[in-house]
């Protein structure tokens, strides 16, 4: 059935942090669609609430089952039940992960631009955050990102054990190859680092391509590693806090748990119904949602090329979020306060995000179209006054 992507609820006046952050502004910022969760995932909480009873609750079986089967079918990935640990978000799963590998004191790697919440979680657990810069480089007028070797190698410290990947990546819109991952991989080998890699934007590939779940490269790499993953972003079901964790590696999986022990909930009702609504039943809605945002991507990077003088752009191979460089633009201050204050659009300040990060902004694309194009021609317009 076709799904209507160009219309959707006003979330203005509600309980939308998205909506209500920068009050009247075109609100493209935080990774959350403005799109209607598909029908079955209505249909089932609608359902649950029903029921009238929110004692509280255990994932189902079923759900177990369907995320088993879910990476079988996709990624011929073998996860038996006790190696998925149920989480409330990604977040949480960050910082599970930097307290249970090491001891305070010692190092985690991230690579940067990256979402905030990779330098927040190790200072949080009494680690040491150290940064490795992905390469940007202009390709065909485009910009692009990708993985440098030399630089995340010399990062590294003789306490570094973990390190925390964005795969795909959030902000710069890379599905890493099978390639690059490998070269990821082996130098976690050779120094012996824990992976925890969020892969929460999994099913936001983009013009047909696959994913390919780091631990599946190889035994040896799945024993090294924590692999964070949900439905939230996929089906616009973040509010619900369903997440999970897949550690193949019994001592990692037995250190996970104990980190989160009497500080972690459980992951409340609601956010599993959804969750088993989603995966079993959303998957024409996603085939079409990849379709939109598919166009919504191209129509930002062609209006930034013809458009927006100065401004480089990315172009997404996965996610609904764009990362746009402004630092030749001329622009006065940082561009995410120049848009909000002089185009009346929220965007993703860039230096929250990092190192290489400052002077750019994050954009989210996951919107119905004439809301994309009135925040890009407000966009212009203060481009051409300033």
């Amino acid at each position: 059935m076709p799904y209507d992507f160009d219309h959707a609820p006003d979330r203005r006046g509600a309980d939308s942090l998205k909506w209500q952050r920068y009050g009247a502004a075109l609100p493209l910022w935080v990774a959350d669609l403005d799109f209607v969760s598909p029908e079955p995932v209505l249909t089932a909480l609608h359902e649950r609430v029903a029921h009238g009873v929110f004692g509280y609750g255990a994932p189902p079986d079923e759900l177990t089952e369907t995320i088993g089967a879910r990476l079988a079918a996709l990624y011929d990935w073998t996860v038996t039940p006790e190696q998925i640990v149920y989480l409330p978000g990604l977040v949480c799963g960050l910082n599970v992960a930097c307290r249970a590998v090491g001891e305070p004191g010692d190092a985690v790697l991230a690579q940067t631009p990256v979402y905030p919440p990779f330098l927040s979680a190790p200072v949080n657990q009494e680690r040491r955050l150290i940064t490795a810069e992905l390469t940007a480089e202009v390709r065909e007028g485009r910009l692009y990102y990708s993985f440098d070797d030399t630089a995340f190698a010399a990062a590294i410290t003789p306490r570094t054990r973990l390190f925390i990947l964005c795969h795909p990546h959030n902000p710069v819109g890379r599905a890493f190859s099978v390639a690059e991952l490998q070269r990821l991989a082996a130098l976690c080998e050779c120094h012996d680092l824990t992976i925890c890699s969020d892969e929460i934007h999994c099913d936001l590939l983009l013009d047909g391509r696959r994913h390919t779940p780091l631990a599946t490269l190889a035994p040896e790499i799945a024993q090294r590693c924590i692999t964070l993953m949900a439905p939230s972003k996929t089906f616009n079901i973040a509010g619900l806090g369903a997440s999970f964790a897949i550690i193949q590696n019994s001592e990692l999986r037995r250190q996970f748990k104990h980190a989160l022990r009497g500080i972690v909930p459980d992951v409340n009702i609601l956010g599993l119904c959804a969750a088993l609504a989603a995966y079993r039943h959303g998957g024409d809605w996603l085939k079409e949602l990849l379709i939109y945002l598919a166009a919504n991507r191209d129509y930002v990077v062609e209006f930034v090329a013809r458009h927006l003088p100065g401004v480089r752009v990315t172009v997404p191979e996965a996610t609904y979020l764009a990362w746009l460089d402004c630092r030749e633009a001329g622009l006065p201050g940082n561009p995410h306060e120049f848009f909000l204050k002089q185009a009346g659009v929220a965007l993703n300040h860039g230096a929250d995000f990092g190192p290489g990060g400052a002077g750019c902004v994050r954009l989210n694309f996951g919107c119905p179209r004439d809301r994309l194009t009135e925040a890009l021609e407000r966009m212009r317009t203060a481009l051409v006054k300033d």
